[in-house]
């Protein structure tokens, strides 16, 4: 499964200059953790996150208010996206594995992550997204497999039956060829952790 089978998009964007409370009306909005942020020739520069809004704009300390900090004051809070982005952003590409995805978004403790083709953001990826294409049950994805066997064929040529996320795909293939192509279909179903292609088994 890659990155693309399960990003979501077209993506929402901020642009650097964009206002803190403009970003924070998208993520309420659209219901997501996070915003790539990019710059006018919309390449990413950046990443803006509930947690990076959240912490310049409630204090830590509950009573800082009363002692007017500097920090907390209004007039000294960033306005800008580019004050509160993440630079650098840890990114993925529309083929990388989907198990790369998620270790990277574990080791760089990232809940969000931009995919980038040829340097522009298609998608985004979120790790309710990753949990959600690895939990489908597997009469779910049996279903699915079966689906785009058939589209394929033209018919009911070849049986797929999903246990464990192990999909298996059983009939009759012209050559070797066929059965990659067969494999290929199975393996592009989200949630599909392996694929087993080979001829019917005696009844």
């Amino acid at each position: 499964m890659r990155a693309k089978d399960i990003m979501s998009s077209p993506v929402h964007t901020v642009t650097q200059t964009a206002t803190v409370e403009s970003a924070a009306e998208l993520i309420t909005a659209h219901k997501v953790t996070a915003l790539p942020v990019v710059d006018t020739a919309g390449r990413l520069v950046g990443m803006v996150s509930e947690s990076d809004l959240l912490w310049h704009r409630v204090p830590a300390d509950p009573t800082a208010r009363l002692r007017r900090l500097p920090d907390t004051d209004p007039a000294n809070r960033p306005g800008m996206i580019v004050e509160i982005m993440s630079p650098y952003p840890v990114a993925a590409r529309p083929d990388d594995d989907v198990a790369e995805v998620a270790e990277r978004m574990l080791e760089h403790d990232v809940r969000s992550m931009p995919v980038l083709e040829d340097g522009t953001v298609v998608g985004i990826i979120s790790r309710r997204d990753i949990l959600r294409a690895m939990v489908r049950g597997d009469d779910v994805l049996t279903a699915e497999v079966q689906h785009r066997l058939d589209e394929y064929a033209g018919s009911h040529r070849w049986t797929a039956v999903v246990e464990g996320g192990v999909a298996h795909v059983t009939g009759e293939f012209d050559d070797d060829t066929e059965q990659g192509i067969a494999a290929v279909l199975a393996r592009t179903v989200p949630g599909v952790a392996a694929v087993d292609v080979g001829p019917s088994r005696p009844a």
